[in-house]
């Protein structure tokens, strides 16, 4: 490499890692605060964990179907926008050639600079509908299997996140010893978790490490609290 290069590193938080963020975190977190909760109204370890199992089932499904929806809803969406883009261009070609020079315009470039670039946009209607879509809009076209990953990839993250604050359960009979357990195993996975989830986010490991333990641990105290005061 040249003396001096520059060279420029962007964090890209792709579709996946979202997923697993998305997934992974309510996982750690919701399935905690059931442990404890069970684990305060004083009922055996074998419940905890046969709930446990049944709340990571359902939030798999649930949350998975959820990311499936949200994926076919954008798909659908830029399908929807492609097709009316398509009709403008042959429709309306006056007015969607004059929407590009305005885009143009909004940068700075004089009338002389943007007629050949609007000239040269326009006159292929596959590169025209793609200008549109990508800078009026702001719409990239979606991976056809965008919609099955996400589910596939948010339902598998719930479960690997819901089994840690269930795994004390399985192995220590004494229901305290398991909560305490279970408390420094989940409350350390949160931390890593965080400071992962910082990294891609761009934003400082210590903050995102404390901000999602405070989040889990809060949430799991409430849940026990609340059990040992209405029990």
């Amino acid at each position: 490499m040249p003396a001096g290069a520059h060279t420029e590193r962007h964090l890209r938080s792709t579709e996946t890692v979202r997923d697993v963020v998305i997934g992974m975190s309510d996982g750690l977190t919701v399935p905690f605060a059931l442990a404890a909760g069970l684990s305060g109204a004083s009922v055996s370890a074998g419940v905890v964990v046969l709930a446990g199992l049944a709340e990571i089932a359902a939030g798999c499904i649930a949350m998975g179907l959820g990311g499936y929806l949200a994926a076919r809803t954008d798909a659908e969406h830029y399908e929807k926008e492609l097709r009316r883009e398509i009709d403008e261009t042959r429709q309306v070609p006056d007015e969607e050639a004059a929407e590009v020079a305005r885009l143009f315009q909004g940068w700075g470039l004089t009338d002389q600079q943007i007629e050949p670039i609007v000239t040269a946009i326009t006159s292929d209607e596959q590169r025209w509908v793609d200008f549109m879509m990508r800078f009026e809009l702001g719409l990239e076209q979606p991976n056809p299997w965008r919609a099955v990953s996400s589910a596939a990839t948010i339902g598998l993250s719930y479960v690997a996140g819901g089994l840690i604050p269930l795994a004390p359960y399985f192995f220590a009979p004494d229901l305290h010893r398991a909560l305490a357990a279970s408390v420094g195993v989940t409350l350390t996975a949160l931390l890593i978790f965080g400071c992962i989830k910082a990294r891609f986010t761009g934003i400082p490991l210590w903050k995102g490490g404390f901000q999602t333990v405070l989040i889990g641990g809060a949430a799991a105290a409430a849940a026990f609290l609340i059990a040992r005061v209405f029990r």
